[in-house]
């Protein structure tokens, strides 16, 4: 090993190494497909069909759910559904709607929106079936905080299946893999590039420590000073990138309709130059889960401390997470950058694609994106140490010990986030986090018959009024 062989070398040989572990691909056409990817695929597509279009038939009551129509205080929990949402999407929303969308783009073509979107659809459904579950299987501690998410279904649907040590087996596996995904790499680093390319500040450690010491402040609380937090500034970020966005979009009025054909044209008639038409699915079917994180097993660990008695409930919450995420978000990013041709500049790489789309308007538009991108990827990070933490904690025990010293790590961590190079980045975290729908995905179709169950009970209950 030569004497310069830094740690930024090590990090990416390292990543790359483990990439190609868990992105497994056989060939088709030529293009590699992941068997992870189709892991997900199949049960957005599953779980759709065994639950009659869940996604779309309760996306009114899940409205009605979310602005607190069935809400009771008396319920066990330690926030509201609407904060929940507010917690989980803090930590969906953010690089991977900017950044994420880019890539899938620059490397799939305009064709990988329409993927995105329709594994935003697919994704809906998956989301009320693991935020179902998670409410359902979650347990309440004696100080009346909760604990939830997919580790503790996981082991009992195993347990069910009379396969209890494959059931711990696969439950730590989970735990293990959230504990890593919730670096938060990217967002830091996405950030900082950002932030280096619209005022020239080039001090990566400088700028990792800062963004720990934020997050630090926020983490010491736990969920509910996490709840207070995203639940106003997710609201903030939206509008900040979304009213940026939709005035460059609105000063391209004329074009809108060109730019939708391109992408539907792109979808079922891509150029070979993007791997032909599997290789744009997976490109946005890939970043779309990252974006959404249907399958993943992340949110349900926020919204299983919702406030409710009735685990249906807030599986109608889950699903409305990769609508507004994927759907709405990822769709306008995608309109931003095809109709200012940002995605055909070349030596672009990520976010640098998004902020070229945000100057051609105005020189001090990439302003916008530069704050926009900070409050995206600082709420995620956030959301994300509240993940890891109760993963860190289902390993090592409810405990103080155990939560402070994650939170002391993952500071750490975050410091260092922004020195990696960002394709190193994204080839790490997304190998944790598509870990993480291994046993996840599993355990949903173990336990997604007791769901519809569920559901069937829970619609006559709102039929009749008993809610």
């Amino acid at each position: 090993m030569s004497s310069d062989f830094s740690f930024q070398q090590a990090f990416e040989a390292f990543s790359s190494a483990l990439a190609s572990v868990v992105f497994y691909s056989f060939n088709v056409d030529g293009v590699a497909v992941p068997v992870t990817v189709l892991w997900l695929i199949s049960g957005g597509i599953c779980f759709t069909l065994y639950l009659g279009f869940i996604n779309l038939r309760g996306f009114r009551h899940a409205i009605r759910v979310v602005r607190g129509d069935f809400a009771k205080k008396q319920d066990a929990g330690e926030i509201s559904q609407f904060q929940a949402l507010s917690a989980a999407l803090s930590g969906t929303v953010g690089t991977g709607n900017i950044a994420g969308v880019a890539v899938a783009i620059s490397l799939g073509g305009p064709g990988a929106t329409f993927w995105m979107i329709v594994a935003g659809f697919l994704g809906m459904t998956t989301k009320f079936v693991e935020c179902t579950l998670a409410v359902k299987y979650r347990k309440i501690l004696p100080d009346g905080s909760t604990a939830g998410g997919p580790m503790y279904y996981i082991k009992v649907a195993l347990d069910k299946y009379n396969l209890p040590r494959l059931g711990t087996v696969l439950a730590g596996f989970f735990a293990i893999a959230c504990v890593f995904g919730s670096a938060g790499f990217v967002h830091v680093n996405q950030g900082f590039v950002q932030v280096k390319t619209v005022t020239g500040f080039d001090n990566a450690w400088a700028f990792g420590i800062i963004y720990a010491a934020l997050v630090g402040l926020v983490i010491i609380g736990g969920i509910k000073s996490i709840a207070r937090v995203t639940e106003k500034l997710v609201p903030l970020m939206c509008a900040v990138y979304l009213t940026g966005a939709l005035i460059i979009i609105g000063m391209h009025f004329s074009e809108i309709p060109a730019a939708l054909w391109t992408i539907v044209k792109g979808a079922f008639a891509p150029e070979a130059a993007y791997g032909g038409f599997i290789g744009v699915l997976i490109q946005g079917f890939r970043r779309a889960t990252y974006s959404n994180e249907a399958g993943i097993g992340s949110s349900p660990i926020a919204h299983s401390a919702a406030r409710t008695n009735e685990p249906v409930s807030e599986g109608f919450v889950g699903l409305l997470e990769p609508f507004i995420d994927t759907v709405v978000i990822c769709t306008i990013s995608a309109l931003l950058i095809i109709l200012t041709g940002a995605y055909l500049q070349t030596g672009l790489d990520g976010v640098q694609i998004s902020s070229y789309a945000f100057a051609t308007v105005f020189e001090w538009f990439p302003w916008v994106l530069m704050v926009a991108l900070l409050l995206f990827g600082y709420s995620t990070v956030v959301s994300w140490a509240y993940y890891g933490q109760k993963a860190w904690s289902y390993l090592f025990g409810e405990n103080s010990l155990a939560r402070n010293s994650y939170k002391v790590l993952i500071v750490c961590v975050v410091a260092i986030g922004a020195v990696p190079n960002i394709m190193a980045v994204f080839d790490f975290i997304d190998s944790m986090i598509f870990l993480m729908a291994v046993p996840n995905v599993l355990a949903l179709f173990l336990l997604v018959p007791e769901v519809r169950r569920d559901l069937q009970v829970y619609w006559q209950k709102v039929q009749a009024k008993q809610l």
